[in-house]
């Protein structure tokens, strides 16, 4: 799970827009983004409980097409989604204080993904 609040900020400082939207999209089937309060307790919290509702030891159907040990992940990151979008006012992405966006790679192996930044707006 990794923070990624800060480069979607340079992205959006670098765009020029001043009011609109920033679009986080994470490229891949098994990776999700997010919105959270990333502190060590809820970086550990959220992919435990995933675990505890989608664990990676049930037979699901994806094992049985593909043995690949990763159906757990696929359902995982469906059910956070790949993309979350974000005001932008005055230049810079619109949170709250305890709010960063994150991306989790639920699949399970390391995995080299590309987080696709689009802002639009003025």
């Amino acid at each position: 799970m990794h923070d990624v609040t800060s480069d979607v900020a340079d992205v959006v400082a670098g765009s020029g827009v001043k009011t609109g939207i920033a679009h986080v999209f994470n490229v891949g089937s098994t990776g999700a983004i997010g919105v959270i309060e990333f502190e060590p307790g809820l970086a550990d919290d959220l992919p435990e409980i995933l675990d505890r509702l989608m664990p990676p030891s049930r037979d699901y159907g994806h094992e049985q097409a593909w043995h690949d040990g990763n159906g757990h992940s696929h359902l995982q990151a469906t059910t956070l989604g790949p993309s979350v979008t974000v005001p932008v006012r005055d230049g810079a992405l619109v949170l709250g204080t305890w709010q960063q966006i994150f991306h989790l790679e639920c699949d399970v192996r390391p995995r080299q993904r590309t987080v696709v930044v689009t802002v639009t707006g003025d």
